[in-house]
């Protein structure tokens, strides 16, 4: 299915990330949030990260600005969506949000028009069925940075169509991503697997076993993960990995992803990770 334009619900972490590499691919994008400061914030981290491109020689000036006349702004989520090609909804992660979103776009949205949610650990097929069209509903799943990470998780269900799968394994190519493939199950693959090594790092940690920093180097160095699970757990938020842990220890068996009192105690206590300026790690100091 060709392409023309792509609508990005919410202008936040995630959002804005998608919508520039949607822009920087050759689409034109409309970024959506619901007030003027959230679209605005997000249109100056887009701007932000291309800059940063630019002064470290990975963007060329004319690629910035060409990325940012493609990219546009919206309060109006209806209008948006009545001339989208693709849709992708990157709201906070809550059944019914997403469930309202989807039932709102698919009011608007052209017939062929592909619905992707950008969630990371949901029932696809729930937020689906919001839609009345859940054959073109897919999960596609970035990953933060979305403009440096290069994976992209992509979500069927057991009704999505052949066409609306390859629609999106095409856009996430052109995106220059490598795209995985995956069942429609509670935390998919990288969710699922993420948390369970975030988990036990955290009861590690409340156990007394080693210091925060002990456990990441572990894994980086004994391992050759990029990142530890705990200063991973403070960039994606200590309040993200709760709600995660607490919908796959919900819908999956054996107690395996029920979390640690340490973790809930945190969020508690405010400590959500950079987004707050403490978690496992003193973000404040860095600055």
């Amino acid at each position: 299915m060709d392409i023309r334009e792509v609508l990005v619900v919410g202008a936040g972490t995630m959002g804005h990330g998608i919508a520039q590499v949607a822009a920087q691919s050759g689409w034109s994008v409309t970024m959506y949030d619901v007030d003027e400061k959230a679209v605005a914030a997000g249109l100056a981290r887009v701007r932000g990260n291309l800059d940063k491109g630019v002064e470290k020689g990975k963007v060329a000036p004319a690629d910035r600005d060409a990325t940012l006349a493609r990219l546009r702004t919206s309060t109006d989520l209806r209008a948006a969506a009545a001339t989208a090609d693709l849709v992708v909804e990157a709201a906070p992660e809550r059944m019914e949000l997403k469930r309202r979103i989807f039932g709102d776009v698919a009011a608007v949205a052209p017939a062929h028009a592909v619905l992707a949610s950008n969630t990371s650990s949901l029932s696809v097929q729930e937020i689906a069925e919001a839609s009345g069209r859940p054959a073109r509903v897919v999960g596609m799943h970035f990953f933060n940075p979305v403009h440096l990470k290069p994976l992209l998780e992509v979500v069927r269900t057991d009704v999505t169509s052949q066409d609306a799968l390859d629609t999106v394994l095409e856009v996430g190519r052109r995106m220059g991503k490598t795209c995985v493939v995956v069942k429609d199950s509670p935390g998919f693959a990288t969710s699922r697997l993420g948390i369970a090594l975030g988990l036990e790092a955290i009861r590690m940690v409340e156990e007394g076993v080693a210091s925060p920093q002990d456990i990441d180097t572990a894994m980086e160095l004994g391992y050759g993960h990029a990142m530890g699970p705990l200063r991973t757990t403070d960039l994606v938020g200590l309040d993200v990995r709760l709600g995660i842990a607490e919908y796959l220890d919900r819908t999956l068996p054996g107690g395996r992803f029920r979390p640690p009192e340490l973790l809930r105690r945190m969020v508690a206590e405010g400590r959500l990770g950079q987004k707050s300026g403490r978690g496992f790690y003193d973000w404040a100091a860095k600055k």
